[in-house]
């Protein structure tokens, strides 16, 4: 039967392993371990220490940084600028060519910073667990670095001590364990060699285990003595750092930015060939064929895309540092428009993370005054360590009593908390009489209470009354309190000299209930962000009935809870299906909240996720954006990618809206120059196909490019309507297919115009008068790709119920100033323009009035078709 138990150890996870492994007999422990009460041998140890490697959770070993600077420039749109670079260099602007190779190295070095900051976290986490230990060795107990702590070892704990691996408990006394660095749960848990649970539910994950211990966990209070299972990456605490050291992967951004560049690389390939072909075969000119469709690549490329969105994120990024948000990753805001599910911890961020009392009750749940009375002078004169309820009451009494019924009070005598009795006594000598106060846990408080005060009459505990007392419990319960009881005794002794033993026979006057209450500003947040499109799910190592009254507090609608135990037992589809209708997860471990990010990620949704423990730091890492406080340990800060300095819903809610502001001006960018550009491609075609000459020269419409992508440098800072900010923003390139095809052609409409008034209007249509021909279409063509920004920057009618920014209007003028600068001035004969006709400009301005008009009509079609817009 041994064996079989410990052959069933092999090929589970981590927590079934742990659990398994605790529900051995300490005889089938030390044989599997191969160890015993006396410990193990020097040698013993020293080849464990060789077989299993060092106690240490660094996540991977050091990447030298030239290999991580050489992986940065494996990225799609790198490619892209290289290949830019590449085709400037040939044509000759190597100014151009050189902003180019300055875009790629900034790329590069932003996102070696990047991988090299997460490389950083792991010496973080080993400077964690660097201490000592005392582990017991051929009968010898002594101290030695926790890093040389191996499987088997027997450990000796004690108050203040950090848990150096994951072990199982063979002795116990009072031991107090505060697990928060794994759970997230506030209270200490208290720990026994026989954890009094059905080991075999599939309900019970290792960490509800009494009886077994986790490195990163201290003890607060007590002894006890422990076998070692697992050490270093093998420890629950080794997910941890591996899962938080490791590079963040794709998020929302990257992904986002990938398909556009590869939409980009994809156009590029395609009408590349096509133009080469019509221009080599209709004139002859092979050569000239040749570089004329490199700079239409080109310029069909938004080659200011790497400055466009830097300038956004930067400018975003500057904008949140006013609202007391920190951005690590300039590409988080971007992700944190396009977010529409926040993930958070329940401590601190929708609750005030501190206990405060918030009822005492009478023994039928009425409220008693005299409860709170007891309870203050219990918490006031002991002298052991006042926990966080303790705390709590004296805080409560102070702000809300004026004064206490009592004269004179005197205390006496002392029977300090421990872990076995669950209560703490104390003797007072109030106004000549002695009271003995106890407070406890409710269960053992019941056990030592005979009688119950109800309306100033002591009455005996039946099982009536038992049953509507554990009634009030249960509601307090389920109201999320934690409920202590409070029982007195009057005049025991004449004299101080009280025991144990006195604790029993006593007279329970009420309760006392404990809340972590939610926030006030979490309340509005969550319904801000409701109404942005952002649903807030709370992913929590504490208790579900608490967290359940916690998140129906804020706002956050909780149909059913799923538990960490659930996750375990649940496969990927059933997960998939599960997270998108729960908005609570309550008693998960970090690698759990890893796998619901990653599930909900799975499903299409862009994820951020909230925390500020080490056990956030897994979690941290896998979301799209991963955010912290500015108080949050070394590790947690490193793993986020946005830091809040005020822990508060509040200041995420205008990360928000600046993240939808960068996005949608972002895809004003993006998608005005792609289809205007693939606009003057398709009219390139068109003119091809029938001029006896190029319609225009490369130089020509570089230039035409240059002077248009400078203005819209401006773009970032242009005003967002109140409508794009309402719902989170997506990159998707199949809605700028549309766009292109839709918006695109209409230009080319006004293109094909303008080449029929320079052919008869002008008779620019011999290859003597090409100049002509290129110099009205160039200036037609720089005015409405620059004006045309203004109708298609919103989906309202321009000028009157959208604006643009100043900034903006005057970019345009600028470029449409210098555009008219170049071709009236002597300048044009650099870029063989020739001097325009007077009546030419009649014609130029019905062409750009008419194109405008037309631009809106097509724009009203395409919203009213496909009901979307930037």
């Amino acid at each position: 039967m041994m064996n079989k138990k410990i052959a069933d150890i092999k090929k589970t996870t981590k927590d079934q392993e742990l659990r398994k492994l605790a529900m051995l007999s300490e005889r089938e422990l030390m044989m599997e371990l191969r160890t015993s009460e006396k410990g193990l041998s020097e040698e013993d140890a020293k080849n464990r220490l060789e077989e299993y490697g060092p106690n240490e959770v660094s996540a991977q070993k050091p990447t030298p940084a030239i290999m991580m600077f050489l992986e940065a420039f494996k990225d799609p749109f790198v490619y892209v600028l290289a290949l830019l670079m590449v085709v400037s260099a040939v044509t000759k602007d190597f100014e151009a060519a050189l902003v180019m190779g300055i875009m790629i190295l900034a790329s590069v070095i932003i996102a070696f910073i990047q991988e090299y900051r997460s490389q950083k976290a792991s010496l973080n986490l080993k400077e964690l667990i660097e201490n000592t230990t005392a582990v017991t060795r051929a009968g010898q107990t002594k101290e030695i670095p926790m890093d040389e702590v191996v499987p088997g070892d027997i450990v000796t704990l004690a108050t203040g001590d950090m848990i150096p691996a994951d072990a199982v408990l063979i002795w116990t006394k009072d031991l107090f364990i505060n697990q928060s660095s794994l759970t997230g749960e506030s209270m200490p848990v208290e720990k026994f060699v026989d954890a009094g649970i059905d080991k075999n539910s599939e309900t019970v994950s290792a960490l509800d285990m009494q009886d077994l211990i986790f490195m990163g966990t201290d003890v607060l209070s007590g002894q006890g003595k422990a076998i070692i299972l697992k050490t270093g990456q093998h420890t629950f605490f080794g997910d941890i750092a591996k899962n938080a050291t490791t590079q963040r992967g794709k998020t929302s951004f990257d992904i986002g930015l990938t398909k556009v560049s590869k939409f980009l690389l994809r156009m590029v390939m395609i009408l590349f060939p096509i133009v080469f072909l019509i221009n080599g075969i209709t004139k002859g000119e092979w050569g000239e064929a040749f570089f004329f469709a490199i700079a239409v690549a080109v310029g069909l490329t938004p080659e200011m895309l790497p400055m466009i969105v830097t300038s956004n994120l930067a400018k975003g990024a500057l904008s949140l540092s006013k609202h007391k948000v920190i951005v690590k990753e300039l590409p988080s805001i971007q992700n944190l428009g396009s977010m529409d599910i926040l993930c958070t911890d329940k401590t601190g961020t929708i609750t005030e993370d501190k206990v405060v009392l918030v009822q005492h009750l009478d023994p039928l749940g009425e409220v008693n005054n005299q409860v709170l009375d007891m309870a203050f002078l219990n918490s006031h004169y002991q002298t052991g360590w006042k926990n966080l309820m303790d705390i709590a009451v004296i805080n409560f009494y102070e702000e809300n009593k004026n004064q206490s019924p009592y004269h004179s009070v005197t205390k006496l005598d002392e029977i300090p908390f421990d872990f076995s009795r669950r209560r703490l006594t104390v003797v007072v000598n109030a106004d000549g009489h002695q009271f003995m106060i106890t407070k406890g846990a409710v269960e053992e408080m019941e056990a030592v209470c005979t009688h119950a005060e109800i309306n100033g009459e002591i009455v005996p505990l039946t099982p009536e009354l038992q049953k509507r007392m554990r009634e009030v419990n249960i509601r307090m319960n389920e109201q999320g309190m934690r409920a202590l009881a409070v029982a007195v005794k009057k005049d025991v002794h004449s004299e101080a000299i009280y025991s144990v033993e006195d604790e029993q026979g006593m007279t329970l006057i009420g309760f006392m209930g404990f809340l972590d209450p939610a926030k006030k500003s979490a309340i509005t947040a969550i319904k801000s962000l409701h109404q942005h499109g952002v649903n807030v799910k709370v992913l929590t190592g504490d208790n579900d009935i608490v967290a359940k009254k916690v998140c129906r507090d804020v706002g956050i609608e909780v149909s059913h809870v799923v538990l960490g135990s659930d996750i375990d037992n649940m496969s990927d589809e059933q997960m998939k299906e599960e997270v998108e209708k729960t908005n609570l997860f309550a008693k998960l471990n970090p690698m759990q909240k890893s796998r619901i990010i990653e599930t909900l990620q799975g499903n299409g949704h862009t994820v951020g996720f909230m925390g500020d423990g080490i056990n956030d730091a897994p979690a941290l890492r896998k979301a799209d954006v991963g955010i912290s406080v500015d108080t949050a340990a070394d590790i947690t800060k490193d793993a986020s990618s946005i830091i809040l300095l005020e822990k508060s819903l509040n200041v995420l809610e205008d990360g928000v809206i600046e993240g939808r502001k960068v996005f949608s001006n972002m895809m004003k960018y993006i998608k005005i120059t792609i289809s205007s550009n693939f606009g003057n491609v398709f009219s390139i075609l068109i003119a091809s196909a029938f001029l006896p000459f190029l319609p225009m020269l490369s130089i020509q419409l570089l230039i035409q490019n240059l002077i248009y992508d400078i203005a819209q440098l401006a773009i970032p800072w242009d005003n967002v309507d109140e409508e794009d900010l309402l719902k989170p923003v997506r990159w998707e390139t199949n809605g700028l297919m549309k766009f292109t095809l839709c918006i695109g052609p209409v230009s080319s409409i006004f293109d094909i115009m303008t080449y029929l008034v320079m052919w008869f209007v002008f008779s620019a249509n011999t290859v003597g008068s090409q100049h002509l021909f290129q110099t009205g279409w160039f200036v037609v063509g720089l005015v409405s790709q620059t004006l045309v920004v203004q109708m298609v920057r919103t989906r309202k009618l321009p000028f009157i119920q959208s604006i643009a920014s100043p900034a903006v209007i005057l970019s345009s003028l600028g470029a449409v100033g210098l555009g008219l600068l170049i071709v009236l001035t002597p300048i044009r004969e650099v870029f063989d323009f020739v001097k325009l006709p007077a009546n030419y400009w009649g014609w130029f301005i019905l062409i750009i009035v008419l194109y405008l008009i037309t631009v809106e009509f097509a724009k009203r079609l395409y919203i009213h078709i496909t009901k979307e817009w930037i």
